[in-house]
């Protein structure tokens, strides 16, 4: 917290939590820092950091509501980029501040760390610092409007990028009390304004879990071209518990109930809910006053700490564990979802920066280890049926350790590791520094043959795999170990894995899938990223993951050659063609091309690739047809097809070749998109297909 804190005033009603007046407004520096650096503030000032305006504005109407001033909070998105967050609250004070000499509203709304949360009582719990967000979306706002009502009237002041345009003025009288507040973000500090529905959607969805009994609504009232004026309303009397079934929907649970417990200690409210279901990852969702926390943090520590030790102990006393057994926290959070959700009381958070992903508070671990400790104990205790469950489950996850360790310590090898063992099938590249090394995953000796003839055997290394790789959602490390392809792959990488993983020690820092254009390629392509996804982790969190991107078609007409990596790029290559040669394509002949070009012809041309000449002909109804003369069409249907010279320049030539860079924007939607893609469940995966199957472009089957 800044030095110049302002000196605390005392409460006109001697600690009253209603009273909320222009005296508890503490002020503590400017405005003009925000600006100037919006990332400290704000995180980035990319998408993450756009939603995260949102987040602060609703955050002040959600500490309203955790202080039981507000029930109903609504976010409209409008039209010109505008975001418009309206709360029943108490309504932020008008009248003149003390210090500031204005009104308490624009007090709030154009000084950094001013608001009703750093001295006083009018809020024992709140997500942040109140006037610190408010007045960071001021700042990095284009255009933004406070209005309030309270004691009967409405008031209201507007900005521009922090910068009051006017007074504060009554605008006539007002029903009830709240605050609303409309921005539209700047674009001199943003790159891109538009805002994600389907983002602002799941956060709020996530908000209401957390804020049992307040009503969240939010309408999409952006123009129909954009979205269909979308409209949801979330109200969750079950609060966390909802949370947990919800993430549970699609799973194979392994016990009914769904434990939970709400304690508070210390001034510290607990909330934990947990079920297990039969998968071999945990789902562990972390809040601290309503802010999701994806690092976790103390909060996150003593939940751990409290489920090892309790269901070790249960386990002993109930004989399910050998002597020289020991559940480890890597068995005891298999299959697991679990919901911690803290609410501390009159003290300020402690967070790792302004986005808040990791709790600091250390007061909050052992809160939660003495809340949850004892209710998870006396919940085995009372629900034996449920116990004995969710005790199998991680039995069967410490015996599958204990023999994934006897599968590693003769996978991984010191000799392995050190690549004197390297596979057989791995074509290694001559240089030794992992920052200038790539290694190519490809599918069959085909592929790899053509990739190994066109590769720069200096710094590209290429690693066939015969067939698809185990799916390892499906399967234990163990198991996962016993298959040749993927322990080719592990000492290949020389990285070890699981437990034992060190990205230091990764021979490459281009690991590049490298798969055909088709139905097998695309599921080779989604069991590669799921074995990185779950194993592999830091090899994308490092940026060490790629996808390569071969042309999907190679026009040629006389010495002109060109390649489309999409049916698109290919008719847009064809009219250059067509314009060079001096005719036109009309529409019927565009028509009949298209579908000429996807029946393929199986004609082989003098180099014996796929080809097809498109030639025009008399059309239907006696419609006349202009000629597109000459021009050989080849669809690779697989790498194997391509000669190494063509593979080197579309594909492996860094100079001209296209790569995407593999990326987790949301580790939780990752892992539930892996689950009903590569999962057990098949309704899930169905439903998945049918929804997007209008979407899909160049399938082969």
């Amino acid at each position: 917290m800044p030095k110049n804190k302002a000196k605390k005033e005392a409460s006109p009603n001697g600690g009253n939590g209603g009273s909320y007046t222009a005296k508890d407004i503490y002020v503590l520096e400017g405005l003009e820092p925000v600006r100037k650096r919006p990332g400290m503030y704000i995180g980035s000032t990319g998408v993450d950091g756009l939603h995260h305006l949102i987040w602060e504005v609703f955050d002040n109407s959600l500490d309203e509501a955790m202080a039981g001033f507000a029930k109903n909070i609504l976010v409209t998105l409008l039209p010109k980029n505008q975001v418009r967050i309206v709360d029943d609250g108490r309504g932020i004070p008008v009248e003149t501040h003390k210090q500031t000499k204005k009104s308490a509203l624009e007090t709030v709304m154009t000084t950094l760390h001013a608001g009703g949360k750093f001295g006083g009582e009018s809020y024992k719990i709140s997500g942040g610092l109140h006037g610190v967000g408010v007045s960071v979306v001021n700042a990095l706002s284009k255009y933004l409007k406070a209005e309030v009502c309270r004691d009967g009237e409405r008031w209201q002041q507007e900005y521009e990028r922090g910068k009051p345009t006017g007074k504060v003025k009554k605008i006539g009288a007002g029903k009830g009390t709240g605050t609303a507040i409309t921005f539209e973000p700047d674009p001199e500090i943003f790159s891109n304004i538009s805002f994600n529905w389907d983002t602002v959607l799941e956060h709020l969805r996530q908000q209401a879990y957390l804020t049992a009994g307040v009503k969240i609504q939010i309408r999409d009232e952006r123009s129909k071209e954009d979205h269909q004026h979308q409209s949801y309303s979330f109200c969750f009397e079950s609060g966390i518990r909802s949370y947990v079934k919800f993430l549970n929907h699609s799973q194979k649970i392994k016990h009914e109930s769904i434990f939970y417990v709400a304690k508070e200690v210390n001034d510290i409210a607990v909330e934990v809910a947990l079920q297990y279901i039969d998968d071999l990852s945990a789902r562990e969702l972390a809040f601290a006053n309503n802010i999701y926390n994806p690092d976790g943090g103390s909060h996150l520590t003593g939940f751990r700490t409290a489920l090892t030790r309790v269901l070790n102990d249960y386990a002993r006393e109930k004989s399910y564990l050998k002597d020289k057994d020991s559940l480890t926290g890597e068995d005891v959070r298999e299959g697991l979802t679990g919901v911690i959700s803290v609410k501390i009381k009159n003290s300020v958070l402690q967070f790792e920066g302004q986005t808040k992903a990791k709790l600091g508070n250390p007061e909050a671990r052992g809160a939660v280890e003495s809340v949850f400790g004892e209710a998870f104990s006396a919940f085995l205790e009372e629900n034996p049926g449920e116990a004995r469950s969710i005790l199998e489950k991680v039995i069967l996850a410490l015996e599958a350790r204990k023999a994934a360790k006897a599968a590693k310590d003769t996978v991984l090898r010191k000799g392995a590791l050190d690549g004197l063992t390297l596979p057989g099938k791995l074509a290694d590249c001559q240089s030794r520094k992992p920052e200038e090394s790539e290694i190519y995953i490809v599918e069959g000796d085909s592929a790899g043959g053509s990739a190994k003839q066109a590769r720069d055997r200096r710094f590209q290394a290429i690693l066939p795999l015969r067939g698809k790789i185990l799916n390892v959602e499906k399967a234990r490390l163990d198991k996962m170990l016993s298959s040749k392809e993927i322990k080719a792959l592990i000492i290949a990488l020389g990285a070890a894995i699981a437990d034992e993983l060190d990205i230091s020690r990764i021979r490459y820092h281009k690991v590049v899938i490298m798969t055909d254009a088709d139905v097998d390629g695309a599921h080779i392509r989604t069991l590669l990223l799921t074995l990185f996804y779950r194993y592999y982790l830091p090899v994308i969190e490092n940026g060490y993951l790629y996808i390569a991107q071969p042309p999907l078609y190679r026009l040629a007409k006389g010495r002109d050659i060109r390649y489309a990596y999409s049916d698109e790029e290919r008719d847009k290559i064809m009219k250059g063609f067509s314009a060079l040669g001096g005719e036109k394509l009309s529409r019927e002949a565009k028509g009949k091309k298209a579908a000429k070009v996807a029946a393929s012809s199986e004609a082989d041309d003098e180099n014996g690739e796929a080809s097809e000449e498109v030639e025009g002909s008399e059309g239907e109804k006696g419609t006349s047809e202009e000629r597109v003369k000459g021009v050989s069409i080849q669809r690779y249907k697989g790498l194997g097809e391509m000669n190494p010279e063509q593979l080197w320049e579309t594909t492996m030539d860094p100079a001209v070749r296209m790569f995407k860079q593999v990326k987790i924007d949301d580790a939780t939607e990752a892992s539930k998109t892996f689950d009903i893609l590569m999962g057990d469940e098949v309704a899930p995966r169905k439903h998945f297909i049918q929804t997007h199957a209008r979407t899909v472009q160049n399938l082969d089957v």
